[in-house]
């Protein structure tokens, strides 16, 4: 989380730029954005046409958990690497720029070349470390009355996590290429390539996946070559970090910000500085991460392991996309209101833009989570039920969507109370909060995977997000010397009850267009979902309407700004 915080300091410190450039930058993040998430999109949907929950998908889910973390931490927008560089050289001539970049990618390329040996050569242990329900015994596997067939297909999918794992470490190494090639474009006012390089990594995957399918024919022969897919799968991952770091290089190169020539200027003093930036920012992100990687080993203990990682990777991605659409729309324009508030003291007013901003998160995501919780079960089925992904899958999958929709709201809650802190000038508060939320998310799952499964995992992680806000809250109130959050209770349960009616509605509507005529057939699922979704939007916003909150409308009027068919 403290990474925002610097990442926003730089922003503020920033050169002013014309409206017009600024907006022509958003317009181009926003389309390469676009059509980043439409083709992760794609890649997901093939992915589980092709495999299903098998094998070679589910290790793919524990191999490339580390790599997926460098990459995050490493090579992504607004990670460590972009941020410190965007921070400390945006304000530099070019020719100042390319001495300084190539003496990092010096010192980055030969870290990270030590990094990615190690991952090979220690691959099989790091495993065991992180994934250890990969790792049981056939004697503890008898005690935990796990029947031979689960327990010979988590012991296929141990053989091709860490053949997986081999594969995609020199993913490390690029991971560090690419978040330097996005600082220095980014620095140089070069946006749409670090925008649309994501893409060539889905559309690497889908080529991948799309000649394995050609070469073994139908679904029926995929299952029986599990290892095969897998090596594929993580052959094709690599090749789209590769992808995605050279796709750069020509651009950087022409705009001269630095080569692939060995520098040794460690003292220049630019160096220093982003090198000071970039240690604390990376402990900050990291620790970021670590949520995801205790989720990970605890998905290691489920007994039918395999297909749970499998199912929680595609649900997690229908809750991601709504949810970043929506974040967008609420948080963005809250951050510079806490923070012009805060700076001029007006405490009152921002008691009241917190209690708003919360209200108006409740108004988008409860009533999404109502719905993804009435019509889990054929969303999962219109976007992945083909091929390989059968009606179990969907159904496994249906149960951890369901699980995450009752979290929605404490998701997005908790990001808002986040940026509050920020305006306050205070990112210590919130990552402290979240080393001590370490602790809990052990707890949780430790509690929660055992009798729920996977999606005991989310349920886990819902835990940890309520008590993030609890906690904030507290730190707040006290802060801010009260929030009046008794005026918050009337508005967030009448947009509960509404919000669970329209889910009510939404079920009725499925049950009985299903009833009727059926939902066989893509075209015919899609009408079915489509007259279900928007009716219990309907309810929705009558039953909301009738509550008399003003941040229903607001609520209403920027998302028709975001989306004009409104």
């Amino acid at each position: 989380m403290r990474i925002l915080y610097i990442a926003s300091a730089f922003v503020t410190d920033a050169p002013s730029k014309p409206s017009r450039s600024l907006a022509r930058i958003a317009t181009i993040v926003a389309i390469t954005t676009l059509i980043s998430k439409v083709t992760g999109a794609a890649r997901q949907m093939a992915t589980a046409a092709v495999f299903g929950v098998g094998p070679a998908v589910g290790a793919y889910g524990f191999a490339y958990a580390i790599p997926s973390f460098f990459l995050i931490l490493l090579g992504g927008i607004n990670g460590p690497f972009h941020s410190a560089i965007v921070g400390v050289l945006a304000k530099k001539e070019r020719r100042d720029v390319k001495p300084v970049i190539e003496t990092i990618t010096t010192l980055l390329v030969g870290l990270l070349l030590l990094v990615t040996i190690g991952l090979i050569v220690f691959a099989e242990p790091i495993l065991r470390f992180t994934a250890s329900g990969l790792f049981i015994s056939p004697e503890e596997a008898l005690r935990q009355g796990i029947d031979p067939a689960t327990y010979a297909v988590t012991q296929q999918t141990r053989l091709i996590a860490i053949t997986q794992f081999k594969i995609m470490a020199p993913i490390a190494l690029f991971s560090g290429l690419i978040g330097i090639g996005f600082g220095a474009l980014n620095a140089a006012d070069i946006y749409w390539m670090p925008s649309i390089s994501p893409i060539f990594s889905s559309v690497a995957v889908m080529i991948g996946l799309g000649l394995f399918a050609l070469h073994l024919g139908p679904a029926a022969s995929l299952s029986a070559n599990a290892l095969l897919g897998g090596q594929v799968l993580a052959w094709a991952t690599l090749a789209g970090a590769v992808a995605q770091w050279l796709i750069q290089l020509p651009v950087q190169w022409q705009a001269g910000l630095g080569t692939l020539k060995p520098h040794w200027q460690w003292q220049h003093p630019d160096v220093r500085a982003v090198l000071k930036v970039l240690g604390p920012a990376t402990f900050a992100s990291g620790m970021l991460q670590i949520n995801v990687q205790i989720d990970i080993f605890f998905s290691s203990l489920i007994p039918n392991a395999t297909a749970a990682v499998s199912a929680w990777s595609y649900a997690n991605f229908l809750v991601m996309a709504p949810l970043g659409i929506l974040s967008n729309t609420i948080l963005v324009p809250f951050f510079p209101v806490f923070s012009h508030l805060a700076t001029s003291g007006q405490w009152d007013d921002l008691k009241s833009r917190i209690r708003q901003g919360i209200v108006m998160t409740a108004v988008a995501m409860l009533p999404l989570g109502a719905l993804m919780i009435a019509l889990a079960l054929p969303i999962v089925r219109l976007v992945y039920e083909r091929s390989a992904f059968n009606a179990e899958a969907s159904q496994l999958t249906a149960s951890i969507l369901i699980a995450y929709g009752m979290g929605m709201f404490v998701y997005l809650a908790r990001d808002l109370l986040v940026r509050v802190f920020y305006a306050l000038g205070d990112g210590t508060t919130p990552f402290r909060i979240s080393l001590v939320s370490i602790l809990f998310i052990i707890l949780f799952d430790f509690l929660f995977v055992k009798p729920f499964g996977a999606p005991g995992l989310v349920l886990a992680t819902i835990g940890v997000n309520i008590f993030l806000m609890v906690v904030m809250l507290w730190f707040l109130s006290k802060r801010l010397r009260g929030l009046k959050l008794h005026s918050w209770i009337q508005p967030l349960m009448g947009l509960t009850g509404a919000s669970a009616l329209s889910g009510l509605v939404a079920w009725g509507l499925w049950t009985g267009t299903d009833t009727v005529w059926g939902s066989q057939g893509f075209l015919l699922l899609l009408i079915n979902l489509g007259i279900a979704a928007l009716g219990g939007f309907m309810v929705y916003g009558l039953a909301a309407k009738q509550l008399g909150i003003p941040e229903v409308q607001v609520c209403l009027t920027r998302m028709r700004a975001k989306i004009p068919f409104l």
